[in-house]
C-alpha cells in the first residue's frame, strides 16, 4: 500500500534541493560581499545596473521579480552608500529614475572576480552550468505563466 504522504517527503521535493542549492550559494558569497559592504539581493540590483545603466524602479523590478515594497528600501540603502542616485522623471513625476554614480561604476571593478570565484565552488563543466542555467530559467518561465 503506497503511502499517501510520500509526496510530503523531503527526498521527494524538486523545491527543497533549490532553497538548499540557493541557500548555500548566497552564503559563499557573503564573505566577497562584506568586503563591498553588500547584501546579496544588493549585489543583485547593482548588476542590473551594471549591466543595463540607468532605469526606472518598474523595469528594475520586472526585471528583478521584486515588488516595490522590498525594492524601494534596497535603493535607498544602495543610495546612502553613494552608489546609486533616485531622482523624478521631468516628463512624468510618478516615474523614479535610478542611475549608477561613479562610486557604483567603480565598485563595479571591486566585483568583477566575484563570479569566477563563486563558479569554481559550483564546480560544474561549463556544459553542465549552461543546461543548469537553461532549465533553472524554463522553471522560472513556467512558474510566471501560472501567475
Amino acid at each position: 500500500m503506497e503511502d499517501k504522504y510520500e509526496a510530503l517527503r523531503l527526498k521527494n521535493q524538486l523545491c527543497f534541493p533549490l532553497y538548499l542549492c540557493a541557500k548555500e550559494i548566497q552564503r559563499r558569497y557573503t564573505p566577497y560581499l562584506d568586503e563591498l559592504n553588500l547584501t546579496y539581493t544588493q549585489y543583485v540590483v547593482m548588476m542590473y545596473f551594471w549591466e543595463y545603466g540607468s532605469s526606472n524602479v518598474k523595469a528594475i523590478g520586472k526585471t528583478l521579480l521584486l515588488d516595490p515594497s522590498t525594492l524601494t528600501p534596497l535603493l535607498k540603502k544602495l543610495e546612502a552608500k553613494g552608489y546609486i542616485t533616485r531622482t523624478r522623471s521631468e516628463r512624468d513625476e510618478r516615474n523614479l529614475i535610478v542611475s549608477l554614480t561613479e562610486s557604483g561604476e567603480e565598485l563595479k571593478n571591486r566585483a568583477v572576480d566575484i563570479p569566477c570565484k563563486i563558479g569554481k565552488c559550483l564546480d560544474l563543466s561549463e556544459e553542465e552550468a549552461a543546461e543548469l542555467y537553461r532549465i533553472l530559467y524554463k522553471v522560472l518561465q513556467n512558474v510566471e505563466k501560472e501567475q
